[in-house]
């Protein structure tokens, strides 16, 4: 029957006759997944998955390359590549220009003190007394307070917060603060993160600890790896044919380790001490001890399981740890890779018997990769720079355009690769910033280990677009947060480090990341054409039927 057909002297009826059928229509049942995971490994360069997967197991990350879309050139486009920032990034889609966390760590100009990026003086810790946590805790407790509060944006799990309310609950977990803070937003409703072996969260998020928390802190699983080996899972000569000696110049013997395996986690001591937990960090029991959190949190917060979808982030650190002492090169890597390999194995095990792989969306990247030690890369001269050297240059330039200060008098402060100008030395010989600033960037162009320098003028004039090292610069300039002058160094060179590795640049080795995707709405695939990391937000927003972050700046990839 054609309801446009009634006569027109039929409108009660035909009015009733169409509130019977629409009732007697069942509700369209939501195709949104009832869980996104997203899952980010600290410091894990895109090639690992290259190098190491024939020795991956089946349930790992073979699972995900092999069942879903592998983004094989997947980018930051921003040039300060750190932990805090690339954790802003991947749930927010923003960049740092707008998003904030410029760094891991910054100088407030108000203070003139560095604080750290998720710092909030108002938010205690919970679950750990600050004196507990070493010397600098005890020194400045209130410095130990985290929370969102200096992170200008928001996040795909605030927006399922915004749209659902408590019908859709958010839960962050890591090995460190800043990548559960950021990786939540501003409305999770946990995140939790590892302090000596406890994991904790803050007052910004709730009063105590939940029960659950509490008993897995007092089963004390990170104490259980006191005294235990370290060694490969696979034959040592696998080791050197796919990344070369176990034992080469430039990696890092501390906490109690050699350079070399085996490895006994017990920080050099004899009986559990400080000295165990920086150990622990550095071995692949952390990551063991997450992925176990993240499964408790799963099922005692009942994820996957309420009327709409829930968010469960997980970032792995301890991969990140490794690389910094041993390198991207490293047997250490790569046992620390294979050894996460099983741990998410057992993650995703865990999500399926809990919820349903099918019901699930998962996303899998990194904040960052990693410079090849300065030792190993091929035609470059060891690249480590002192900070003292730079600072240096800059007082002698400065001194030699507008004359010695007085003593006691200060020029400039280092940020990082970066520099502010002190306002009180600028205004009593009335100098610019401007003209300091250039003063500045001739003498620090002509150290040998720099590429380019750029002063706060240039990046505020740079539009933020384009693949260059300025457009890159200028997505990781915040204007109310910028530095007066930074600095870019050339490949394989970094700061203050006399052995180990790191990143934080704008060259590949630091940028291209794995991305990953795997479950309900994602085809399986590989791609190689060119994305960014920004473009996550707003495809898993489109995924799970919600509106992308507002500062958002990707694009839906499929």
């Amino acid at each position: 029957m054609n309801l446009l057909r009634l006569p027109a002297f039929f409108p009660a009826l035909a009015f009733t006759f169409a509130l019977t059928v629409h009732a007697a229509e069942p509700a369209p049942e939501s195709t949104a997944p009832k869980l996104a995971v997203v899952i980010a490994v600290d410091q894990l360069r895109a090639d690992y998955l290259v190098r190491f997967r024939p020795y991956f197991g089946e349930g790992g990350f073979k699972r995900l390359l092999d069942g879903g879309t592998d983004f094989q050139n997947a980018h930051y486009r921003h040039a300060i590549t750190l932990t805090a920032p690339g954790h802003a990034q991947i749930l927010s889609g923003a960049f740092a220009r707008d998003h904030s966390i410029i760094a891991n760590e910054w100088l407030d100009r108000d203070s003139w003190e560095m604080i750290n990026s998720v710092e909030d003086r108002e938010s205690p810790l919970i679950g750990i007394n600050p004196g507990e946590m070493g010397p600098a805790a005890i020194l400045a407790p209130t410095h130990t307070g985290r929370s969102p509060k200096n992170f200008h944006a928001t996040t795909v799990g605030d927006e399922l917060k915004k749209l659902h309310g408590a019908d859709s609950r958010v839960f962050t977990v890591s090995n460190k603060d800043r990548s559960a803070i950021l990786l939540g937003g501003q409305k999770a409703d946990g995140a939790y993160w590892d302090e000596i072996g406890r994991f904790v969260t803050s007052r910004h998020y709730r009063a105590e600890l939940p029960a659950w928390v509490a008993a897995f802190n007092a089963e004390k699983r990170a104490e259980a790896a006191f005294g235990k080996t370290w060694d490969r899972l696979l034959a040592p000569e696998i080791y050197d044919q796919v990344q070369g000696p176990d034992d080469v110049p430039g990696e890092t013997a501390n906490f109690g380790f050699t350079r070399v395996f085996p490895k006994k986690i017990d920080g050099g001591k004899a009986v559990l001490s400080p000295s165990f937990f920086d150990a622990y960090e550095n071995s692949p029991y952390s990551s063991e001890v997450l992925g176990a959190f993240a499964q408790r949190a799963l099922v005692e917060e009942k994820l996957g399981l309420h009327s709409a979808t829930d968010l469960l982030a997980v970032s792995f650190s301890q991969i990140d740890v490794i690389g910094h002492s041993y390198g991207p090169d490293s047997h250490e890597v790569m046992d620390a890779v294979l050894r996460l390999d099983r741990v998410l194995a057992a993650l995703l095990d865990a999500i399926d018997r809990h919820v349903g792989l099918a019901r699930c969306v998962v996303v899998l990247t990194a904040d960052h990769g990693v410079s090849p030690l300065p030792e190993l890369a091929p035609g470059h001269p060891p690249g480590r720079v002192k900070g003292a050297d730079l600072d240096a240059a800059c007082a002698r330039a400065l001194d030699a355009a507008y004359g010695p200060l007085a003593p006691g008098e200060l020029w400039l402060t280092r940020d990082n690769l970066a520099y502010h100008l002190r306002p009180a030395a600028l205004a009593a010989r009335k100098i610019t910033a401007h003209d300091a600033a250039v003063v500045l960037q001739k003498a620090l162009r002509a150290h040998p280990a720099v590429a380019e320098v750029f002063t706060r003028d240039e990046l505020l004039a740079a539009p933020p677009t384009g693949d260059g090292v300025l457009a890159m610069t200028r997505r990781s300039y915040n204007d109310s947060r910028g530095r007066d002058v930074l600095l870019v160094l050339k490949p394989y060179h970094f700061l203050a480090r006399a052995t180990g590795s790191t990143h934080g640049s704008p060259n590949d080795y630091d940028t291209h990341v794995p991305l990953l995707w795997f479950g309900a709405g994602v085809p399986k695939s590989i791609r190689t054409e060119s994305v960014g990391v920004e473009d996550i937000a707003p495809t898993l927003s489109a995924l799970l039927g919600i509106p992308a972050p507002p500062l958002a700046r990707g694009r839906r990839l499929f």
